[in-house]
């Protein structure tokens, strides 16, 4: 996926026919809970061979987490995904102040091309950005000045000695005098009208919705099998759910690295916490106060996603026990909306569906190979033509709703495509497993 150079106009949709969010939201659950008892109906078979061998309490238990309950999840998806109506901007050049945080440690190679980009941006307003160097060793603040003469902008230096990410971001807000701010990391690169677009979002939406998270695109999918894996992740996987947790306003990760917020709605819970997922939290923390947070599917950045797979497990596994970090501070009943009672409680289901997978699922493809149909079998075929449905329908609106307005294209990547379909969840679910247990055991954070 790549960047181009001048501003766009969003899409205009019509609003001939109108179902409120509530409709979607038991339409969507209906339609999962009748896929659910017919694929229950339909594996019946199976599971009574597989409890010949187990028993019965275990095969449910088994099959719930490979088959029942993912199967809710993904029908849950598709409803929805086919339901969403990204509703229209009420204003789409706004002009009201924002601040940009950008910490950064070590990032003399990449500031530089960050800050060009921002330095490109369509928006009108006010744009102020921070740079709080985290206690670099290399030439960032070197860097950083080189850019207040060069480029157009209003660029502060930030030094921020005590390490961790949080505490620049914290230390930066401190100095944020306008009413909205929005995080970007070091080396990540905005599409020219991203900005604007996330301003919008924010202005066109109710007063409770505090914060807008941008949408994530892989820049780097040429460098290696896994950046070409997880270009279609972000592309496809990580896009879908943040539509979904948009459409029932309740996104439960504005990213750090590229999301907006209302200022006094982050000063209101503490800015952000000390955690390994400190966006999640954050981002939790501000649901919990009754506030909204939606997503922005125009609103594109272009991230470096990890080459190689130690650095693909660490970043992974963080997120991981990132949401573990959130269900840990924040319990989903506690949250006040329906609709985020839902999503953060999905996320209990996931250790669950990782571990299961991870101990039985595959195993089971290891024994299917040799012809033993005992867990891994035809009928686990039957969850393909969700993921097709879900994928195709997000494929169809990535490209005509969102890269046809920004001008991009979407690059030939049919080898990732296919091993992100076929081995994505096999290599995932043991990484999210060890992410669990390092949460679990306190293991020490490693960031890198």
């Amino acid at each position: 996926m790549e960047p181009r150079s001048h501003p766009v106009e969003p899409q205009k949709k019509s609003d001939h026919f109108y179902l409120s969010i509530m409709t979607k939201f038991w339409i969507s659950h209906g339609v999962s809970l009748f896929w659910m008892l017919f694929s229950i109906w339909i594996s019946l078979p199976w599971l009574h061979d597989l409890a010949d061998l187990l028993t019965y309490p275990f095969a449910i238990l088994m099959i719930g987490g490979i088959a029942y309950i993912p199967g809710y999840l993904n029908a849950f998806l598709v409803m929805s995904l086919l339901l969403d109506k990204q509703p229209t901007f009420k204003n789409e050049w706004p002009n009201q102040a924002v601040t940009i945080l950008i910490a950064a440690y070590n990032e003399e190679h990449s500031i530089l091309n960050t800050l060009a980009y921002l330095n490109g941006q369509d928006y009108k307003g006010y744009i102020h950005v921070m740079v709080i160097d985290n206690n670099s060793s290399d030439r960032t603040k070197e860097k950083v000045l080189e850019t207040q003469q060069e480029f157009n902008l209003n660029i502060s230096y930030l030094f921020e000695a005590t390490p961790g990410k949080f505490h620049a971001l914290n230390y930066g807000l401190k100095h944020v005098t306008t009413p909205y701010v929005i995080t970007l990391d070091a080396d990540t690169l905005i599409h020219p009208s991203a900005v604007r677009f996330l301003m919008a979002r924010m202005i066109s939406s109710p007063p409770d919705v505090v914060s807008v998270a941008g949408s994530m695109l892989v820049r780097n999918s040429r460098e290696s099998i896994w950046t070409r894996i997880q270009e279609w992740d972000y592309f496809l996987g990580i896009a879908s759910i943040k539509r979904l947790q948009g459409l029932y306003q309740g996104t439960l990760v504005a990213q750090g690295a590229f999301s907006l917020y209302n200022t006094s709605a982050v000063k209101e819970v503490g800015g952000w916490p000390d955690a390994i997922g400190e966006d999640i939290v954050l981002t939790w923390r501000l649901l919990k106060m009754h506030h909204r947070v939606f997503f922005e599917p125009l609103a594109v950045a272009f991230t470096d996603a990890p080459t190689e797979f130690r650095h693909f497990a660490r970043q992974r596994s963080r997120w991981a026990r990132g949401m573990i970090e959130g269900l840990k501070e924040i319990k989903p009943w506690a949250q006040p909306r329906i609709y985020t009672k839902y999503l953060t409680g999905v996320n209990l289901a996931m250790p669950y569906i990782d571990i299961v997978f991870t101990l039985f699922w595959i195993p089971g493809l290891v024994l299917a190979l040799f012809g033993y149909y005992w867990i891994v079998g035809p009928m686990t075929l039957f969850v393909l033509p969700l993921t097709i449905v879900s994928y195709g329908t997000l494929y169809f609106y990535q490209k005509n709703y969102v890269f046809k307005q920004l001008g991009l294209r979407i690059r030939r990547n049919f080898t990732g495509f296919l091993l992100f379909i076929a081995a994505y969840q096999i290599v995932m679910a043991p990484i999210s497993v060890w992410g669990y247990i390092q949460e679990l055991f306190q293991l020490r954070r490693i960031w890198k």
